[in-house]
């Protein structure tokens, strides 16, 4: 059964961690309905930390190249400090409103942040659709690019914002093509899962130990979600110029829809809805 759990929860984390509908969010929904099946994971820490691995080979293999690159001609290539300048405000929000972050977590703020994500994706479709058939001018990540995609890579530590769609908002709407936003947006994911790996690998080590992160459940979890992600990076890779972001617009709306029908009837145990601030204690 946990083996059969672990591998749901890669496949959920490998897809949604680069289409653009929010890994966080259909995490937090996949543990919830998983439950009601009776699928359950002992150390579910350990689990999410591996699945972060997971993700993170998906990038490294993907973009091995671009990766040796920078790390050889560093300055010659700027997008290595273009990354660390991108992660700089995630990294403040954190250390700024951690607490708060953390008590999204409950599932109570899901529904909205759904429909965030929603507006998100149709207004890359209404950006990038004006442009369509025009030469992109100076298709390049810049410096202030880099800045305004890290806020709003920062607007995704909201479990249900999509960090994938939210960066690449602020791609498009610098002026950048999809494509180089989309590629720029994955490659900014790294340091994002790193740190989360390290800070969440840190709290399972001194829960359970080192030996809690290594297990069958977590490395077929760890496969699953590396497998996945490879085949979700390079799907969007392919077609990033020609898929409409109005159909996962809709997806991802359909979905919030279904979190606040849960979250006002106590279905699968969603905390009640409620406004940042006036966070509830979850139900049951």
């Amino acid at each position: 059964m946990q083996v059969i759990y672990s591998a749901i929860m890669g496949l959920v984390q490998g897809l949604t961690e680069f289409l653009p509908v929010s890994s966080s969010g259909h995490l937090l929904l996949a543990e919830k309905l998983l439950g009601l099946l009776g699928y359950q994971n002992a150390n579910s820490m350990a689990l999410a930390v591996m699945l972060h691995m997971g993700t993170l080979i998906a990038v490294a293999v993907i973009f091995w190249r671009d990766w040796i690159e920078m790390l050889r001609h560093p300055i010659k290539n700027p997008t290595l400090l273009l990354l660390f300048v991108a992660s700089l405000p995630a990294l403040v929000l954190v250390v700024l409103l951690g607490d708060w972050i953390d008590g999204l977590f409950t599932g109570w703020f899901l529904g909205i942040s759904f429909f965030v994500t929603a507006l998100f994706l149709v207004l890359i479709e209404r950006i990038s659709g004006k442009r369509k058939g025009s030469p992109v001018v100076n298709d390049a990540v810049t410096m202030p690019r880099a800045v305004i995609m890290g806020l709003f890579q920062g607007i995704a530590l909201l479990p249900g914002v999509s960090r994938s769609g939210s960066t690449l908002l602020g791609g498009v709407s610098t002026g950048l093509s999809r494509g180089t936003a989309a590629k720029f947006s994955f490659m900014m994911s790294a340091p994002t899962i790193l740190g989360s790996f390290l800070k969440e690998g840190k709290d399972a080590i001194e829960a359970g130990g080192l030996s809690s992160l290594i297990s069958v459940e977590t490395l077929v979890g760890v496969v699953v979600a590396a497998v996945s992600g490879w085949l979700a990076i390079r799907y969007m890779l392919k077609l990033i110029e020609r898929i409409s972001f109005y159909k996962f617009a809709l997806y991802v709306a359909l979905v919030g829809a279904a979190v606040i029908v849960m979250q006002l009837t106590g279905f699968a145990g969603f905390p009640p809805l409620a406004w940042p601030g006036a966070a509830p204690q979850p139900l049951g």
